[in-house]
C-alpha cells in the first residue's frame, strides 16, 4: 500500500475557475504533472548514468581492446 502525504499548491483564481468550468479535477492533473516531471527527470539522470558508463566502457576498450568482452566471455565459458 502506498503512502500518500497532500501537497498544496496556489494558483490564480481565475485558473481555478475555468478549471472548475471545464470539469478538470486540479487534484488528477497535478498529480499526473508531477509524476510526468519526476519521470522525466529520473529519465534524464539515467541517461547521464548511462553516458558516463558508455565513456568509462570506452576507455576499457582502448586498453584491452575491443573484443574483451568476447574475450572474458569465451574464456569463462572454456574454464567450466
Amino acid at each position: 500500500m502506498s503512502n500518500w502525504v497532500t501537497v498544496s499548491t496556489k494558483v490564480r483564481r481565475e485558473v481555478l475557475e475555468k478549471a472548475r468550468r471545464y470539469g478538470i479535477n486540479v487534484s488528477e492533473v497535478l498529480r499526473k504533472a508531477l509524476e510526468e516531471e519526476v519521470m522525466r527527470r529520473e529519465n534524464e539522470e539515467l541517461i547521464k548514468l548511462l553516458k558516463e558508463a558508455s565513456k568509462e566502457l570506452r576507455k576499457i576498450s582502448e586498453i584491452y581492446g575491443d573484443d574483451f568482452v568476447v574475450r572474458s566471455i569465451r574464456t569463462d565459458r572454456d574454464s567450466r
